[in-house]
């Protein structure tokens, strides 16, 4: 390591210090441990131009530790990225530009959001999937347009949690092999020493799962770090490199979780300053630091931009109908395609018409791919003559994830961040408890994801209380940026595809029915539908009362009206399919759709509603676990019939 090399793992070092002390808030104690590592990853292998910071040849780089965010911001700042020292200054303050945890879409140069533990690794896994279909779809001899490296850095705290086996066993199956993740293995959690809480062989698991390890006995020798990093890219598959580091290096408390996730103050900042004959003031970068960066990052990643650029111009000349596709992809422009209508009474479970709908846009959109959690078959998610994903045939569109909901999810948010692919994976509802932490990850980040969720209610039947949702609606309700829909037959679920499919900055929930509804209204014009609700079935002169339902209670909603009509009892039935997307409307257009006021107002749900109040001051729900048996009786037994609702509502007038 020779002099200027050492200055700047110094100089991430004491700007990660020295932000950290003055916000009084943050996490010193990887950025010193870790910091030649970030040096060596940044100066000797990452591709990427700051000039250019959404080109897709990119290689990508997840801090999985997010905690570590200075360690990151740092090294962002010395490469170029629109990060000014003043920014490094403002860390964690509100509004700036270097948050606590890096955020997608906010700070130029950071990939993914990286909050919570574990989930940046199985990010990191969709990416490098992305990758692999993406580059077996569009490259041709001597054009290779996809041909990069996903990267990620993680730290003991990721390896506890569990979506990062599910991850990791995904990444093996597949041979994602240029997938490289980075293990700096300091032994130190926020609470205490890994022992008292983690005794497993890391390499090991990982080896058992089918990946390559390799073994860093330093941080600090970055030449072995360096001849790693060129191994593990050479590697058949996905590599694991074991970085040993002390935690807070340096410091008075290094090697102890006191300098985990806490600032370790200025006299200790001092200390370590005069440990390493630091000459210069606080925020101050040696000019040779941002020398080194520029001939070593900086220059690589233009000279690499400018060469792809390069070929890729010759491509879109000989490939000229692959081009196109390529970047109508990139830039999800799928506005032109037309969806089917239904007739009335036409019948089908809409978990069914989903299926139809998927291999009509698999038609349209040729980077469409998508799977689910090992029940593609219940929830209908394959795509006719597709191929299956694998190591074998990455240009395969359905994806076995296996039984790794968690990890399917993010690696839907990951090929999403990677870009070029429209994604889609699939569950029960009631399982959506899996994933639900990487479903908020992904709203926080604005990504068009979508969630085919089916088996909407006690009507699934004879599998019983587990497998049959109550809570989950609302508390998918609750996410702020998710829409959640529920449609109540074919049209609607034909509208709620078009509203995914054309979605741009936020994730939808298709909430889908294992049972037959009929098309029992006239279809909505999607403006009135994207509204969040409209009338399904107008009163006949006055409406005394309005019902709110969604899914198949808009069937039961429209029988319950019939059958009130019969005795002078005049109501209006709204198809809500979206709760998110009417409360997006104005006072005055939501008393257009509903007529009436919140007391004259009947929600009907299946489901565990508490959240109907909002607009409703009688709610008709579900608030105990189903029971087995079959549908239609469970459906009785719990009084969702029609007379059952009929005499409810008699009662309130």
């Amino acid at each position: 390591m020779d002099n200027n090399q050492q200055l700047a793992i110094n100089t991430i070092r004491i700007l990660g210090i020295d932000a950290v002390n003055k916000a009084k808030s943050g996490h010193p104690g990887m950025v010193l441990g870790a910091a030649p590592t970030m040096f060596t990853l940044y100066s000797n292998f990452i591709n990427a131009y700051p000039k250019k910071t959404s080109w897709i040849n990119r290689d990508r780089f997840i801090l999985a530790s997010g905690h570590a965010s200075m360690l990151l911001y740092t090294t962002l700042h010395l490469c170029g990225y629109n990060l000014s020292i003043e920014d490094i200054k403002n860390f964690r303050q509100l509004d700036s530009k270097t948050p606590g945890h890096p955020e997608y879409g906010h700070t130029d140069g950071v990939d993914v959001t990286s909050g919570p533990l574990g989930q940046g690794i199985a990010h990191a896994v969709g990416m490098a999937m992305a990758e692999k279909f993406l580059s077996s779809k569009y490259n041709k001899e001597n054009f290779p347009i996809f041909d990069h490296y996903t990267y990620a850095l993680c730290g003991d705290g990721d390896l506890f949690e569990g979506v990062t086996q599910e991850a990791i066993s995904l990444a093996g199956h597949l041979r994602l092999n240029k997938l490289i993740l980075i293990y700096d293995c300091n032994s130190v959690t926020l609470d205490a020493n890994l022992d008292v809480a983690f005794s497993e062989n890391v390499k090991k698991r990982f080896e058992s799962c089918e990946w390559n390890v390799l073994n860093v006995e330093d941080a600090n020798n970055i030449e072995i770090t360096n001849k790693m990093i060129k191994k593990a890219k050479k590697s058949s598959k996905p590599t694991l490199i074991i970085v040993k580091s002390i935690i807070g290096y340096l410091s008075k408390n290094e090697n102890t979780s006191k300098v985990h996730g806490s600032p370790i103050g200025d006299e200790d900042a001092r200390n370590i300053k005069n440990k390493i004959a630091w000459e210069y003031n606080d925020f101050e970068v040696p000019q040779e630091v941002y020398d080194l960066y520029n001939k070593t990052f900086f220059k690589r990643g233009k000279r690499t931009y400018n060469k792809w650029n390069k070929m890729y111009k010759k491509y879109k000349d000989i490939y000229q109908e692959l081009a196109n596709d390529l970047e109508r992809n990139l830039n999800n422009s799928y506005s032109d395609i037309e969806y089917p209508f239904f007739p009335l009474d036409y019948k089908e479970a809409t978990r069914n018409t989903s299926n139809k709908l998927i291999n009509i846009l698999a038609k349209n959109i040729s980077n469409l791919l998508g799977g689910a959690a090992d029940v593609a078959k219940s929830v209908n998610t394959n795509i006719n003559d597709g191929g299956e994903f694998s190591y074998s045939n990455y240009s395969g569109r359905n994806i076995n994830y296996g039984i790794r909901e968690f990890a399917m999810s993010c690696a839907q948010t990951g090929m999403l961040l990677h870009g070029g692919v429209r994604s889609f994976v699939g569950s029960f509802l009631v399982f959506s408890d899996y994933f639900k932490a990487s479903i908020r990850t992904t709203a926080l980040m604005k990504l068009p994801a979508i969630y085919v969720l089916t088996h909407d209610s006690i009507a699934v039947g004879e599998d019983g209380p587990t497998h049959q949702p109550i809570e989950q609606l609302s508390s998918l309700r609750l996410i702020p940026n998710v829409n959640v829909i529920r449609p109540a037959n074919a049209n609607e679920t034909s509208l709620a595809w078009k509203f995914a499919i054309e979605s741009k900055k936020s994730p939808t929930c298709l909430i889908l029915s294992r049972q037959d509804l009929v098309v029992d209204c006239e279809m909505p014009d999607y403006s009135s539908f994207i509204k969040g609700a409209y009338v399904a079935s107008k009163e006949k002169e006055k409406a005394q009362l309005t019902i709110i339902s969604s899914g198949s209670e808009v069937n039961l909603a429209i029988n319950v009206q019939k059958e009130l009509l019969k005795e002078n009892i005049d109501i209006r039935v709204v198809s809500m399919p979206s709760w998110n997307l009417f409360d997006n409307l104005s006072l005055k257009e939501k008393l257009q759709i509903l007529k009436n006021k919140r007391e004259n107002i009947v929600a009907i749900e299946m489901a565990s509603s508490a959240i109907l109040y909002k607009y409703a001051m009688n709610v008709y729900d579900l608030n105990k676990f189903g029971k087995s048996g079959k549908a239609n009786d469970v459906i009785a037994n719990y009084g969702f019939s029609v007379l059952d609702v009929v005499n409810y509502i008699k009662s309130l007038l």
